[in-house]
């Protein structure tokens, strides 16, 4: 499994101070974060992508960019990119940019977002999200395949001959987590190519992540991709920890009443009773994190939020000492345990190469394609939500 951290980059004032950050001092403190995640041992970081106040990181691949120069091992990703309103070309071009950078360690998230009113900043009308999404990835999976694109569809200009730069990395792009937290739509997209699915799991019950991964897993299946133990599945999550639970209930609560989310809602307590937030010791965390598999099943990855309600530097570098020295390390352990062999890992550009020359010597061999890989069939966009089996 991977274990990381994602953010939203909220610039948001300390309920505790009275401060707020500017924008580059957020900014600043995210690479700050994102290092030291690399340095307790963590596997991922992941960006989210917001265009609108109170939130800062506008042009993710910039920041990953920096941090590609700045880290060695840390695989660097989005929480969020906005496939809906985003050109699949400019998608294409700097992820393609940002893999070559980063040797390999790249891989993102696509999602629709939160924000309504980005749609018609961007161009597009949030009523045609899902078709945006669907159609969007369909160019953006071609751009990265073919030399050579030919393109016509409902959201954009046609593209003739059209070739993107530079090309992917060794020839294999960029691996593809499809994120949501209520649309079944997109769990079918990302079953329908073999991909991975990103359940953000922060805002709802245990049981309708549950539902959402059970339904990806099937048709994960049915369209010939392995068996639905053998998908690939994310999780996100938010934890917050002191030595023992009272203190980080005592800490954490003036920043959950304040946060721009879910504040002035639920009380906390509601709030972790009812979705995957933890808020207490060590322990709890490794307890409550370790329950996640007895409803969505063995899965790949796990991202926590930990940076976000104006908690200030300190206390988040402070947080992942605590993740990365104490937690992680017996979720690794406790996660292997018992795990099927035949579950996948989950992917890096190296277990990506290796499985594109396998295939690769199979068709040398067959002189014919491969079939029910995972990560990859030939598919017919239209045929996306519709059950139709891609051919």
């Amino acid at each position: 499994m991977q274990f990381g951290i994602f953010t939203v980059g909220d610039a948001t004032t300390d309920p505790t101070t009275g401060q707020t950050p500017t924008d580059a001092e957020r900014i600043k403190a995210m690479l700050t974060i994102a290092q030291h995640a690399e340095e307790v041992g963590l596997d991922v970081f992941a960006t989210g992508e917001h265009h609108n106040p109170p939130f800062v990181p506008s042009s993710p691949t910039t920041m990953l960019g920096y941090l590609a120069a700045k880290t060695e091992k840390i695989i660097l990703s989005t929480a969020t990119t906005l496939i809906t309103t985003s050109d699949p070309v400019k998608i294409a071009e700097d992820f393609a940019m940002l893999q070559v950078i980063a040797d390999g360690r790249v891989d993102l998230t696509l999602g629709r977002g939160n924000t309504g009113p980005v749609y018609p900043w961007f161009g597009q009308d949030i009523r045609q999200g899902i078709p945006l999404a669907l159609e969007n990835y369909a160019l953006l999976r071609r751009l990265w395949r073919e030399d050579f694109v030919d393109w016509e569809g409902q959201f954009r200009t046609p593209l003739q001959g059209f070739q993107s730069t530079p090309r992917p990395l060794d020839g294999v792009p960029p691996f593809v987590w499809h994120g949501s937290i209520r649309s079944p739509e997109i769990a079918e997209q990302a079953a329908y190519y073999g991909d991975g699915f990103f359940s953000n799991h922060i805002f709802w019950p245990a049981d309708h992540t549950a539902k959402m991964i059970t339904y990806y897993r099937q048709r994960f299946e049915h369209y010939g991709h392995g068996t639905g133990a053998q998908a690939i599945v994310g999780l996100g999550g938010q934890v917050f920890m002191s030595k023992n639970s009272q203190d980080a209930v005592t800490k954490f609560r003036p920043y959950f009443d304040n946060a721009p989310v879910y504040g002035h809602g639920p009380s906390m307590e509601d709030f972790t009773s009812q979705t995957p937030l933890t808020v207490g010791s060590p322990q709890e965390v490794i307890d409550r994190t370790l329950g996640f598999r007895d409803y969505v099943g063995d899965y790949q990855r796990q991202l926590w939020l930990m940076d976000h309600a104006g908690l200030p530097l300190k206390t988040v570098l402070e947080q992942l000492d605590i993740l990365g020295g104490e937690v992680v390390p017996v979720l690794r352990a406790e996660f292997a345990k018992n795990r099927p062999a035949d579950v996948p890992n989950a992917p890096t550009h190296a277990s990506l190469l290796a499985a594109a020359r396998v295939r690769a010597a199979d068709e040398r061999t067959t002189g014919s394609a491969a079939s029910g890989a995972a990560f990859g069939l030939s598919v017919d966009p239209a045929s996306v939500g519709t059950g139709k089996k891609g051919v």
